[in-house]
């Protein structure tokens, strides 16, 4: 019987006396490893990236109208329901606003927009200013980073607003920082103004479309909505209460899912490189039968021949996994850095998890498919193998 350490010698001495045949079925599992990982960091930082987003709304609760306008009437939260809903909140700070969706021109570019109007006192609690000055009154607006970039504008240019007779023609007094998707005013590519420009051009006064209650404390969301929920929906339905919690967790279901779908298919070529390590494996075995033939004469037993084809598979997997993983560390970053263009999001400890994850499948997936033709060898007569041309 020989030493376990000489069967490990003998599997990497056949890896280095075929080293063109080993690189090449390494290299099978490199793709692999690669394939799967780069994907697999890909879904995880977009999954982090939108969960980062979504975070930030965590806390905030958001309630509209139940009915729809019609025609001239405008559906709304009255003065009366927000007295009450910022009864129920508390401390916690509660703002009501107008939006619509309505034309914008510069010059003789069109487009659209969405306009909000707020409580002048309110807009430095929920935008940043980025340049010019807030509204103060009805003589001007603010508006976004990205309609500003689209249109060329700055401080003390004029936009024109709206369609026909409700046409009018406005300065631009401040630019508002970007907010992203929020749930509250999203500034990117919206106009702002106050409730009283608002209400001049739009109608609707003391009627708002929205409500944003944002809370101190996660625990109290619960029982700020069925507060809400039990005071003003207790004939009928008034008002949509929701939060973001369960809209988070469906989003991360859902990127998790896609993610996970686009690793399978990177392990694909997994299972071609599994196949090819099994060829590699049979072939080694056909060379080496009078070797086997050999060892058994010897009183080499069963399982350490079998061993030996293992430990050349698990090397060739060790290796192939090791580089892959290497590599999929810069294809992942590049990826990321691609779409993202935010390498931060590759610096987790889902990359790590990730990575661990992609080797230890490459490695696993190469010593199944030695395990066939490491049975086989071990189950070969010695007296035939010797007598093998």
């Amino acid at each position: 019987m020989i030493h376990l350490g000489m069967t490990f010698e003998l599997a990497k001495r056949n890896v280095r006396l075929h080293l063109f045949r080993s690189i090449l079925a390494a290299i099978g599992i490199i793709i692999g490893v690669v394939a799967i990982t780069s994907m697999g960091l890909l879904g995880g930082a977009l999954e982090q990236s939108v969960s980062d987003e979504l975070m930030k709304m965590g806390n905030t609760i958001i309630i509209t109208p139940a009915s729809p306008s019609v025609g001239d009437v405008k559906a709304g939260i009255d003065e009366s329901n927000l007295r009450q809903i910022k009864l129920i909140a508390g401390r916690n700070p509660t703002i009501a606003f107008h939006n619509t969706y309505d034309q914008v021109k510069v010059g003789d570019t069109r487009g659209y927009s969405s306009v909000y109007g707020v409580d002048p006192t309110e807009l430095q609690s929920i935008t940043t200013l980025v340049s010019g000055r807030y509204v103060s009154g009805t003589e001007g607006v603010m508006i976004g980073q990205n309609l500003a970039r689209q249109y060329g504008l700055k401080e003390g240019n004029f936009i024109t607003i709206g369609i026909g007779a409700r046409e009018q023609r406005i300065r631009v007094v401040g630019i508002l920082e970007n907010t992203g998707f929020s749930g509250s005013i999203q500034t990117d590519n919206a106009i702002v103004g106050s409730e009283r420009w608002y209400e001049s051009i739009y109608g609707g006064r003391g009627k708002y479309d929205q409500v944003v209650i944002t809370v101190a404390n996660l625990d109290e969301i619960d029982g700020i909505k069925d507060a809400i929920d039990s005071r003003l929906n207790r004939r009928e339905d008034v008002v949509n209460i929701m939060d973001f919690r369960s809209m988070i967790s469906s989003i991360q279901d859902a990127i998790g899912q896609i993610s996970l779908f686009v690793m399978a298919i990177g392990g694909i070529s997994l299972v071609v490189a599994a196949v090819s390590i099994l060829n590699v494996m049979l072939i080694s075995v056909n060379e080496r039968i009078k070797e086997i033939g050999i060892l058994r004469s010897i009183g080499t037993q069963k399982g350490d021949i079998s061993k030996m084809f293992l430990y050349e598979a698990a090397i060739l997997g060790l290796i192939g996994s090791v580089c892959g993983g290497v590599m999929s560390l810069i294809g992942g970053g590049l990826l990321i850095l691609l779409i993202m263009q935010d390498i931060s999001y590759l610096l987790t400890f889902n990359t790590v998890f990730t990575v661990t994850y992609g080797m230890i499948i490459g490695t696993v997936i190469c010593i199944a498919a030695g395990v066939y033709p490491a049975h086989r060898a071990a189950q070969m007569n010695p007296i035939d193998a010797l007598s093998n041309d």
